[in-house]
C-alpha cells in the first residue's frame, strides 16, 4: 500500500481546517497527500449525467486553489489533487480510501452544548471502510488552528477491554510516538448493577474490580510499552459512563482515538454509541479506527 494521506474537499469552511491537519499529519508520516473532491450525485443514480461547465470550473479551482496554499506552506511534501464524478460521495472516498493509510473529513461546529455535526458525508463514509478516519473539527475563526488539537497536548485512546483491539492500540501508539507526545489510555467503567441494590455490599469489592481492570490494562499495552519504549504511557481504568471520562480526557488533545467494531454480517454496520458521543463532542481530531 502506498504511503499516502487523504482529504476529502467540499468546499465548506470544515475542509480547510481538515486539509491543513492532513498536509501536518502527511509530513509527520513521511507520505504523499492526496486532495479528493467527490460530487454529491445519488448513491442509485440510473445513469452518470456530465458536470455543468461551471460545476466542473469550481471544483478544479477548489483542488488548485487548496493545493497552491498547502504547497506555500509545506514545500516539501507531495500533493496531488484527484475529482470522482457520477457516485455517491460517501462510495468515493470509501473506494479511495482503501488505497490510502487515512482518509481526513471535516465536521462543522454547533456550538459549546450541541457540539460539531459530522454530517451524512462522514457517517456514510466511516462504517463504509476499514481505513482509518479523522475528523477534524473546523476553526472557530478564519486563520484560527482551533478545531486542529493541541500541538503538544497528549493523544487519548479509548480502549473497552472486554474487545480484542491491538489495532486500535497500535494505531495510537504510532501516532503518539510520531509525535513525542504522551498517550492517554482511557477504559471507563460503572460498577455490578448490584452495587445500586445492595447498599451494604463490601465497599472493598469495588476497589478490587477497580484493581483488577487497572492490572488487565496495563497488562494489554505491555507489548506496546516494549515496542515504543520511550513512550509515555498513562492508562487508567476509571468509574464513571465511558464516553464521558474520554471526553474529560480529550480537553486539549493532540487526537482522540475511537475504535468502530467490524462487523460482516447482514445486519450492516454501526458505529457504537461511545465513539458516535465522541465523534460529536470532541473538540480535537477525532480518528475513528476499524477493528475486529
Amino acid at each position: 500500500m502506498p504511503n499516502k494521506v487523504i482529504v476529502g474537499l467540499d468546499g465548506s469552511g470544515a475542509d480547510v481546517s481538515a486539509a491543513d491537519w492532513a498536509a501536518q499529519e502527511a509530513e509527520l508520516r513521511g507520505a504523499e497527500l492526496d486532495l479528493l473532491h467527490a460530487e454529491d450525485w445519488p448513491e442509485y443514480a440510473p445513469f452518470a449525467a456530465p458536470l455543468p461547465e461551471a460545476r466542473r470550473r469550481w471544483t478544479d479551482d477548489l483542488l488548485a486553489g487548496t493545493r497552491q496554499r498547502l504547497a506555500a506552506a509545506h514545500p516539501a511534501l507531495a500533493i496531488r489533487t484527484h475529482r470522482i464524478d457520477g457516485r455517491a460521495v460517501s462510495d468515493a472516498l470509501a473506494a479511495a480510501a482503501a488505497e490510502a493509510d487515512l482518509l481526513v473529513l471535516g465536521s462543522r461546529r454547533f456550538g459549546a452544548v450541541a457540539g460539531f455535526f459530522v454530517g451524512s458525508t462522514g457517517a456514510d463514509t466511516i462504517p463504509r471502510t476499514e481505513t482509518p478516519v479523522v475528523l477534524v473539527r473546523a476553526a472557530a475563526d478564519p486563520g484560527s488552528t482551533a478545531g486542529q488539537g493541541v500541538e503538544d497536548g497528549p493523544v487519548v485512546l479509548a480502549v473497552d477491554l472486554r474487545s480484542t483491539c491491538d489495532r486500535l492500540i497500535a494505531f495510537a501508539c504510532e501516532e503518539a510516538h510520531r509525535r513525542s507526545c504522551p498517550l492517554v489510555v482511557i477504559h471507563g467503567w460503572s460498577p455490578p448493577p448490584v452495587f445500586a441494590y445492595a447498599p451494604a455490599f463490601d465497599p472493598g469489592v469495588e476497589r478490587e474490580i477497580a484493581d483488577g481492570l487497572q492490572a488487565t490494562l496495563l497488562e494489554r499495552l505491555s507489548p506496546w510499552q516494549l515496542k515504543y519504549p520511550r513512550l509515555t504511557v498513562d492508562a487508567r481504568a476509571v468509574i464513571g459512563r465511558p464516553a464521558v471520562q474520554i471526553l474529560e480526557a480529550a480537553s486539549g488533545a493532540a487526537l482522540v482515538v475511537v475504535g468502530r467494531r467490524i462487523r460482516r454480517s447482514a445486519l450492516g454496520t454501526h458505529i457504537g454509541p461511545i465513539t458516535h458521543a465522541v465523534m460529536h463532542h470532541a473538540a480535537s481530531p477525532v480518528a475513528v479506527v476499524a477493528h475486529d
